[in-house]
């Protein structure tokens, strides 16, 4: 399952996609979940930052895979897999919250 335009992380999309993807994960517990975000990882999960809401840990909890940071048409790049330009990463939430560190694909393998 892919979250994607309409940015899933923007505050207002945060609440109800949270609902949604409990549900997903009742039903269908083992789907992987990838969202796309022009939002940087560690801004989601800083309170200070935008776009943080209230349900931002937990509903990135339930995500496999962020590929986050904007597509910058001057960084696009049509080799690289599951992202449009080489300034966005592929982010592995599941280590990288367990690590405490950003964990990308490219690192992990």
């Amino acid at each position: 399952l892919t979250l994607l335009g309409g940015d899933p992380f923007e505050p207002k999309n945060q609440y109800p996609l949270y609902q949604f993807l409990l549900r997903v994960k009742k039903e269908v517990p083992d789907k992987d979940i990838w969202a796309y975000t022009g939002f940087k990882f560690e801004d989601i999960l800083d309170p200070t930052m935008y776009p943080h809401t209230s349900c931002s840990e937990e509903y990135i909890k339930l995500i496999d895979v962020l590929v986050d940071g904007k597509f910058v048409e001057e960084l696009k790049d049509m080799m690289l897999k599951f992202k449009g330009s080489s300034n966005q990463r592929t982010i592995l939430v599941q280590q990288s919250l367990k690590e405490g560190t950003v964990i990308t694909a490219e690192e992990y393998q």
